[in-house]
């Protein structure tokens, strides 16, 4: 089963989406299920992770409801304010729905130092315990206190999002391979092959600049704590999302079969803990 690790479906309201800049006009329409399907047809993509843009509870419970009716969606991670008093109150709540695979916070918004407060540590802490993972939403920036944040829980599954957003389009490579590579000597940290079209010139990027961070992530992570994602829609404002994948299968075309699988599907499957007969 080949799987995308993180795609994202909304019904644009330009209040709560006004992260949506006037330079990103194609994504300031709905982006739903009956959308994405027919790409994931034609791109031999069986199932996908739906992956919170909302930073509200509304937008998890819009999330378990489209997998409802949506059979592709094979897992949810959501927002819960992992800060919050009555966290495990909710987590017990939301446990009612076994769709919900992990949660994510969009730390790439906060302050300095946000990784460090005691609530949210505590809030991100009590996921293991539970069968949750946790989505680890970061620029290039935030990667050194991300380690320490990482170290303080070996036993929650933690994938970073987009490579932790390098520095692509002004050439920045050595801080954030240094920090990269620190963070994937964790074992228990993941990384997703995804969003990095976007993080290069939108209009001018090339293969030949995308593959040195390929290399990076690769060696640093190995093909077992690698899976493929699209960042759909937000990829649209770079390219299409045959060109995205046939990159990565370009990429990887040398490694077997098995290797494959397990980054175009395997890995991800087994991250997320999903079900393939949901």
């Amino acid at each position: 089963m080949q799987v995308d690790a993180h795609v994202h479906f909304w019904k644009y309201d330009k209040q709560r989406d006004s992260w949506i800049t006037n330079e990103m006009k194609v994504l300031r329409q709905d982006y739903l299920p009956e959308t994405l399907i027919s790409t994931l047809h034609r791109n031999k993509v069986d199932a996908a992770i739906a992956v919170q843009a909302g930073q509200s509870e509304l937008e998890t419970h819009f999330l378990i409801e489209l997998a409802k009716t949506n059979p592709f969606i094979k897992g949810v991670v959501g927002w819960v304010d992992l800060s919050s008093p009555e966290l495990s109150a909710r987590l017990d709540y939301f446990s009612q729905y076994p769709i919900i695979k992990g949660w994510r916070h969009i730390i790439q918004d906060e302050a300095a130092g946000y990784m460090e407060r005691e609530a949210f540590i505590s809030g991100v802490g009590s996921l293991a315990t539970r069968g949750y993972s946790y989505d680890l939403l970061i620029y290039h920036h935030q990667l050194t206190e991300a380690i320490h944040f990482a170290q303080r829980f070996p036993d929650l599954r933690i994938v970073v999002d987009h490579c932790a957003k390098p520095g692509i389009r002004d050439h920045e490579m050595n801080d954030w391979k240094k920090d990269i590579e620190a963070l994937a000597g964790l074992p228990n940290v993941h990384c997703k092959l995804s969003g990095l079209l976007t993080e290069a010139s939108w209009k001018n990027w090339t293969p030949a600049e995308i593959y040195p961070y390929l290399d990076i992530v690769h060696n640093a992570f190995g093909v077992d704590r690698l899976m493929f994602g699209s960042d759909w829609p937000v990829m649209l404002l770079a390219g299409m999302y045959v060109q995205w994948k046939s990159l990565l299968e370009k990429y990887f075309e040398k490694h077997t079969e098995e290797e494959r699988e397990k980054i175009f599907g395997g890995n991800a499957s087994a991250f997320y803990q999903l079900n393939p007969s949901l």
